[in-house]
C-alpha cells in the first residue's frame, strides 16, 4: 500500500446539499459504478452509548448527536470523536437513494452514480428512529 497517493480510491467530496435543510452533502468526484463501496479506507470506529447519557449535555452537544448519530436498540452510535468525523457522517437522507448501508455500516453504490452527483441513502437501512433522525426531534 505504499505506492498509493491520498486519492486512491476517493469517490467523494463534501459540498453544500441541494436538499432543502440537509446543509452539508456527500459529491461524486468521479463517475462511481454500481456496487462499489464508497468509503473504502474509512475504517473509523462507531462509539455506541446509551441515548440517556446525554440528556444532560450542552444543548450544542445533543444537536451534534442528533444529527449524526445512528440509532439502534436504544443507542446512538456517533463517530468515535466529532473532530475525526469523515464524508460517511455526511452522507444525506432519500427514500429513492442511490446508495445502500449494510450490516457493518458499509455504504456501496446501488447503481452507476455520474460524476456532480449528491450520494444518498434511506436512513432507515441502518438507524432505528428515521422520523428523529429526519426532524432532528428530541430523543
Amino acid at each position: 500500500m505504499d505506492n498509493y497517493l491520498p486519492h486512491t480510491n476517493s469517490y467523494v467530496r463534501l459540498k453544500p446539499s441541494s436538499i432543502p435543510g440537509a446543509g452539508i452533502g456527500v459529491f461524486a468526484i468521479k463517475e462511481i459504478p454500481k456496487n462499489t463501496i464508497v468509503f473504502q479506507f474509512d475504517n473509523s470506529e462507531i462509539k455506541w452509548i446509551k441515548k440517556e447519557d446525554i440528556s444532560e449535555l450542552d444543548p450544542e452537544v445533543q444537536e451534534m448527536y442528533k444529527h449524526f448519530a445512528v440509532e439502534k436498540d436504544g443507542m446512538l452510535g456517533a463517530p468515535k470523536h466529532f473532530n475525526q468525523m469523515t464524508p460517511a457522517w455526511y452522507i444525506n437522507h432519500s427514500y429513492n437513494p442511490n446508495c445502500g448501508c449494510d450490516k457493518n455500516y458499509d455504504f456501496y453504490t446501488l447503481r452507476d452514480i455520474k460524476k456532480g452527483e449528491e450520494l444518498t441513502v434511506d436512513y432507515s437501512s441502518y438507524s432505528s428512529d428515521v422520523a428523529k433522525v429526519l426532524k432532528f426531534s428530541e430523543f
